[in-house]
């Protein structure tokens, strides 16, 4: 496929995971795609992927909370690819505590990588989208936006992204611009794998428990929050903004 032929994607926190994953789907299906993470360090494989299956990729380091940082990525990307034409707000971190234990930091962290980062990144990338009258971002939320224990940081972020999609996309789609998230449910990724091992308990029990209740009985995979991705940047849903899209294995309430 090669739908997105001629585009430019930038994927942040794309070294890995659901991350990576985007990143190369995007340039399987055509596009130059700016992998973004917060050390430049950190995107080599993800561009060594890309390039070594035929794709077009560049690695940028950034830290998507800082306002400068994001305005030099910005710029190199469109030096170096000459335009943004995709922007899939991916980075995340994770700072999960009870409400009681939560620092100050804990919740700062989360909501200036997640929420802060989205709209520094949104900001800068429509200016070449107005511009060219045509652009695709998508946020990634997550089920958590719904509630989940431990993670009143996480969960505010991942709600206040959905919130952001739909302004955005009342803003944005007069300049044909579409803006969509995308929520995943579990998914099987180092980063939840780490936080199981944090917390100390046996990944694979948790995610047996999951499955259970999952009605699909899988966990996710970053290839599946991937290809919907893929989907919202395809001009076969150009009709399509301001919307939700779970990915989670069944129906959330």
């Amino acid at each position: 496929m090669s739908h997105l032929a001629g585009k430019v994607a930038v994927v942040t926190g794309a070294a890995r995971g659901i991350g990576a994953s985007t990143a190369a789907r995007l340039a399987r299906d055509g596009a130059t795609v700016a992998v973004v993470d917060v050390d430049e360090a950190l995107t080599k494989e993800t561009v060594a992927a890309i390039v070594g299956t035929g794709g077009e990729a560049i690695g940028v380091g950034c830290d998507v909370s800082d306002e400068a940082d994001v305005a030099a990525a910005a710029q190199r990307i469109i030096t170096e690819a000459g335009s943004i034409d995709i922007l899939v707000n991916n980075a995340g971190v994770l700072r999960d505590n009870l409400l009681f234990k939560m620092s100050l930091s804990d919740w700062d962290t989360v909501l200036g990588v997640h929420l802060r980062g989205s709209f520094l990144w949104a900001r800068k990338a429509q200016e070449t989208m107005v511009a060219n009258r045509w652009g695709k971002i998508v946020n990634l939320s997550s089920t958590s936006a719904l509630g989940n224990r431990g993670q009143a940081n996480y969960s505010a972020a991942k709600a206040g992204l959905q919130g952001f999609t739909r302004t955005l996309a009342i803003e944005l789609g007069p300049f044909n611009i579409n803006v969509n998230a995308v929520a995943p449910g579990f998914i099987d990724t180092a980063m939840t794998r780490a936080t199981a091992a944090r917390i100390g308990v046996d990944f694979t029990e948790v995610k047996k428990g999951i499955e259970h209740e999952v009605p699909l009985r899988r966990a996710g995979r970053p290839e599946d929050v991937a290809n919907v991705v893929s989907a919202l940047c395809s001009e076969d849903t150009s009709y399509v903004t301001g919307q939700v899209v779970y990915v989670a294995g069944g129906p959330q309430s």
